[in-house]
């Protein structure tokens, strides 16, 4: 009797492969594998290939059949049979067998033993790691796939065999992976079905993590065996791995699994799980292919836009993390759809905020109050996504966000695709110029451009610095604070923050360059809208403290950066224009206003008097300061800005000590070379077509045409010798033939020169055709004037400013012409 009770003349009759095969198992199973009979075999089967499909189909038989007996020690020895003779023959013939092997393994894996399924999990996986010379493109994993997925979600109420179970899981489709992906040809692996199954089992291993911030950054080798056992660390490995053997065609077959998983599990509310989700995919995928992941995010935001607030500012809040990643690297054509799809959730989340308010308006109610507080978290995760995502970004990319982002900022008279403020309402329309400006203060953020007129252009900065975005204090503070960050080049904001009287600049250390060809040009064409942004914010009503340092700020600011000596001079008649606002108060402004103003010139003038220095004029301020510490420290912004304050009952116009003079500033800078001739032209600030649409105050209502032709400082005789002309008395007196659209014609050909034109020229035109203009208004109006009785006779003309040495004979009002 032969080995297992077989007769001799029946073994000897036996094929040679069965007897061979035969000879591996002992009598006794504990014994283990016969070695010297395994090497008989595996040197038949290296010399005879072709009969490698008949031994592989004779051991899955008896495996088959053991397995049935539960006699498990056999089965053991025939799969430790199968890999050694796996890895012995790598010749063509093998593929048979290979089939033969999968057939075992996948016996084993059905079976409900545990034990049996983590044997054929790691015989698996010695197939996986095993390189074949030529692919089997007919060769389907799928039953694999399903069973090892569902062995990740072993629930056994044994914890250890549980976690035994897992992990073969995920060691099973990390074989998968491995065998599956390198071959171009067979990419079933990525097909929907699959990923559906594999993507999901490694997401709930993962979640068993207990420090997820702890592995969220590029992937770091286990550095123990302990981790290696851990189903979470090895779930995540095995997603890495997954992730960075992804292609161009198959990236979104991974990823979208991974929205199915967290919706379904309710990890969008808290998300720290998304949020490391995400950053193990931006970490492990390549960086050309990190757009299709942040299109997925915005794909799956769209889908979501009616959940609750927290669960889109969760998706929002991932975004994030995404495009601070993809930022660093590749973001490809995605960066415009990033921005319209954002601006588009900013509204919808404003859309619904505003509808819960009208809809509980006269009954407050806790969870109106709960769902309006978050939909604020929505728009401020929006705002940070926006504002990272773009301050992240290169410039030469930064600036067309700029752009982006200020052509969707609701602007009176202009629409947006996305944004229409006829829509919005004025509180809607004014919430997401807010969250708007926000993010583009954080996109400007240290944004240094070579030439200021790269960082404002034309486009940029009219919109910028619209009267439409003046009319609340917190926007005008977020657009002298997007301004500061562009002209500040040399980061001096800091040492200027907070308005005060510096008592020597020298100790700030300022850094500045020589003023650019560039900057100077940029100042001449577009310094008027500066000065009249400034100008204007002076005169609102609801400035508080922050807008006053913020436009001491801007004044600083362009003396560094952009200022030249025709700068200083403009400047100096900006401040001197501010003081007569405080002054004369034509806008009915509060005391604390005024007292606000005169601080500001008082600090701003000290600052420039020092940057520019000039002994005489550094002189009348200090003197200037000196007196009105002691007799009126209320115009210093060291006293008027304290939380208590005293404020004047009224400011006389007569206290000159307490004021900067135009005369006493011409001389100090005369004597130093300067041009000061325009000091004594009173600063009149642009009048742009918006100011007319604006629901705003008119900042010229008229414009008025003054002729000097009498000396002498008799109010009586100013009064009678003014005749106020209408402009529609005027057009009635046109003839209507032709001429009207000539004379509108001119009168835009007019405006265009006065904003553009060099002052200069300006006034030596206006000097040689004052004659002329005076003979045309007596032909229109009919009237005869008199000759100037002395040649010390002057004609001014003047935008809407009053002259106290000027002697006006005629005044006519233009609404809509603007003469400077």
């Amino acid at each position: 009797m032969g080995r297992k009770g077989v007769c001799c003349c029946c073994a000897a009759l036996r094929p040679r492969y069965k007897r061979l095969v035969d000879n591996i198992f002992p009598e006794d199973p504990k014994d283990g594998l016969v070695k010297a009979d395994m090497e008989k075999l595996t040197f038949y089967a290296v010399s005879a290939p072709e009969k490698l499909d008949r031994i592989g189909a004779y051991l899955a038989e008896r495996l088959s059949r053991d397995v049935v007996r539960h006699r498990y020690g056999y089965v053991l020895i025939a799969m430790e049979a199968l890999d050694q003779l796996l890895m012995a023959c790598h010749s063509q013939s093998i593929k048979p067998f290979v089939e033969s092997f999968l057939h075992m393994v996948a016996k084993l894996l059905e079976s409900g033993e545990p034990k049996l399924q983590v044997l054929g999990t790691n015989s698996f996986v010695k197939f996986a790691n095993i390189e074949e010379d030529t692919p089997s493109y007919h060769r389907r994993y799928d039953f694999f796939v399903s069973r090892f997925s569902a062995m990740c979600h072993s629930c056994d109420q044994d914890p250890e065999v549980q976690t035994e179970i897992r992990i073969a899981g995920i060691r099973g489709i990390q074989g998968v992976v491995r065998k599956t992906v390198n071959d171009e040809l067979r990419a079933t692996i990525w097909e929907p079905q699959h990923m559906d199954k594999i993507v999901p089992s490694l997401l709930f291993n993962m979640q068993k993590i207990e420090d997820i911030d702890s592995r969220t950054g590029p992937q770091s080798s286990p550095t123990g065996g302990v981790k290696e056992e851990n189903p979470s660390v090895l779930a995540e490995n095995c997603f890495r791995e997954l992730l960075g053997r992804a292609t161009y065609g198959n990236m979104n077959n991974a990823v979208r699994p991974v929205f199915a998983h967290l919706d379904h599990h309710k990890l969008w509310d808290p998300n720290e799980f998304a949020v490391s989700c995400f950053k193990i995919i931006m970490y492990s995928i390549q960086a050309q292919y990190s757009h299709h992941v942040i299109q997925e995010i915005l794909g799956h935001l769209d889908v979501r836009k009616r959940d609750s607030p927290r669960v889109r500012a969760g998706i929002i809040q991932v975004l994030l993390e995404a495009v601070a990643i993809a930022a660093k690297g590749s973001i490809g054509p995605t960066v415009l759809e990033v921005f319209n799809t954002l601006l588009k959730h900013l509204r919808i989340s404003v859309d619904l905020e505003l509808g819960d308010r009208r809809s509980s308006a006269g009954s407050a109610t806790l969870s109106t109050s709960s769902k309006e507080s978050d939909e604020r978290i929505v728009q401020n995760a929006i705002i940070q996504t926006i504002g990272f995502f773009g301050s992240n970004l290169p410039d030469y990319q930064r600036s067309e966000i700029m752009m982006f982002i200020m052509s969707k900022v609701p602007v009176l008279g202009t629409t947006s695709q996305i944004l229409d403020p006829s829509h919005l309402g004025d509180l809607g329309t004014r919430r997401i110029q807010i969250m708007l400006l926000r993010s583009l203060l954080m996109v400007t953020s240290g944004y240094k451009a070579t030439t200021i007129s790269n960082a404002l252009p034309a486009p940029f900065l009219d919109p910028l610095l619209s009267p439409s975005l003046m009319e609340d204090s917190e926007l005008r503070q977020l657009v002298l604070e997007i301004l500061h960050n562009l002209i500040d080049r040399h980061d001096n904001r800091a040492k200027l923050r907070g308005i005060r009287i510096i008592p020597d600049v020298s100790d700030l250390k300022i850094k500045r360059d020589k003023i650019s060809r560039q900057d100077v040009s940029f100042m001449k064409k577009h310094g008027q809208q500066l000065y009249r942004h400034i100008y204007l914010g002076c005169k609102e009503e609801d400035n508080v403290q922050k807008n006053f340092e913020l436009l001491f700020t801007s004044l600083a600011l362009t003396t560094i950066e952009l200022a030249n000596e025709e700068v200083v001079i403009d400047l100096i008649r900006l401040a001197i224009a501010l003081q007569d606002i405080a002054i004369i108060n034509e806008d009915n402004l509060p005391m604390f206003n005024r007292c606000g103003v005169m601080a500001l010139v008082a600090a701003y003038l000290n600052f420039l008097s020092q940057m520019i220095a000039v002994p005489a004029f550094c002189q009348h301020v200090s003197k200037v300061i000196e007196t009105r510490s002691v007799e009126a420290s209320y115009f210093l912004p060291e006293t008027i800005f304290k939380d208590k304050c005293d404020l004047p009952k009224s400011l006389e116009k007569d206290e000159t000590d307490l004021f900067f003079l135009t005369n006493k500033i011409a001389e100090s800078l005369g004597g130093s070379g300067y041009s000061v001739e325009r000091l004594s032209v009173p600063y009149v600030p642009q009048v742009t077509d918006e100011d007319r649409l604006s629901r705003r105050k008119s900042i010229v209502d008229t414009v008025s045409l003054q002729v000097d032709i009498l000396p002498g400082n008799n109010t009586e005789d100013k009064v009678d010798n003014t005749e106020e002309i209408t402009f529609e008395a005027l057009k009635k007196a046109i003839d209507n033939n032709g001429l009207e659209e000539q004379e509108k014609e001119k009168r835009r050909l007019v405006i265009e020169k006065f904003q553009k034109a060099p002052f200069e020229e300006i006034a030596a035109q206006c000097e040689t055709k004052a004659n002329l203009l005076h003979d045309r208004l007596a032909q229109i109006l009919e009237l005869t004037i008199r000759p100037p009785p002395s040649p010390s006779g002057t004609m001014t003309i003047t935008a809407g400013h009053a002259h106290y040495h000027s002697v006006p004979v005629y005044e006519m009002k233009f609404p809509d012409l603007c003469v400077y």
